[in-house]
């Protein structure tokens, strides 16, 4: 008999289109959480009212710890290399932008660390960060992590151009986070999956809570509903149930999504 993962490998090379969710479990491996510093970083950060820099802290987490996320991901964008797919992460890390996915079909609409943004409500549209931006990022990141996080090195990100704020990472936690930083790729996802009625489309939940359910979980479901020659899948450690109306072409399974891809 097969191992899920073997299933959902067998699916994926069966289908004409695969719907990728990435949810939080990517967030930040459990490896990084465990980091006694993580916590207090974490803490240090909202404290100062800097919550915008979590996915940065989390990226850096991750890397102390070593953790093979990049690897498991780039091993899953090697199985799909071949088949028409689109991926929609809420999770921010930079390792899912690093990721090797084709040009064009990652849309992460929570945001990351790789774009800055007017702290203020100016509309004007974010930047990616330049090599010395990101040289300071990396610095404030191991300042944080010896324990001695300082406020004032955190507006070294210049300052908007239109307005004369201060500039900060492109990511939901920003006080006006501005969407504008991802709606050009919102825009293509939505062409695609204009696309996938009527087609042989695997949907893969990945780790997804209910934090954005608006984002990922309840879009998915209607995807798989209204086509019936799909197949759901839905990963998630606790939140692996699924509606009745899915359970017919669909299966909820308990297991870290990390995990699962790992064993594809």
């Amino acid at each position: 008999m097969a191992t899920i993962s073997e299933e959902i490998r067998e699916k994926i090379d069966g289908a004409e289109m695969v719907l990728v969710g990435l949810g939080e479990e990517f967030q930040c491996p459990e490896c990084a959480r465990k980091l006694p510093e993580y916590e207090k970083g974490k803490e240090a950060l909202q404290k100062a009212g800097y919550l915008w820099m979590v996915p940065a802290w989390d990226d850096y987490c991750g890397r102390k710890a070593k953790s093979d996320v990049c690897m498991v991901l780039g091993k899953f964008a090697d199985i799909l290399a071949e088949k028409n797919y689109f991926v929609v992460s809420v999770a921010m890390n930079d390792y899912i932008v690093k990721t090797p996915w084709r040009p064009g079909r990652l849309v992460m609409p929570c945001g990351g660390s790789r774009k800055l943004q007017c702290r203020g409500k100016c509309n004007e549209e974010p930047v990616i960060l330049s090599a010395d931006d990101s040289l300071l990022l990396e610095e404030i990141m191991e300042d944080l992590y010896r324990g001695e996080f300082m406020p004032e090195k955190a507006g070294g990100f210049g300052k908007c151009k239109s307005c004369n704020t201060s500039m900060v990472l492109n990511n939901i936690y920003a006080e006006n986070y501005n969407e504008n930083g991802y709606l050009e790729q919102w825009n293509l996802y939505m062409k695609w999956l204009q696309g996938t009625l009527n087609r042989r489309v695997t949907v893969l939940e990945l780790g997804v809570g209910m934090r954005f359910p608006s984002v990922i979980r309840f879009p998915f479901e209607k995807v798989a509903y209204f086509n019936r020659k799909a197949q759901f899948y839905r990963i998630n450690e606790k939140l692996y149930h699924l509606t009745e109306e899915l359970k017919e072409i669909g299966q909820g399974i308990s297991q870290n999504a990390i995990d699962c891809l790992r064993n594809l």
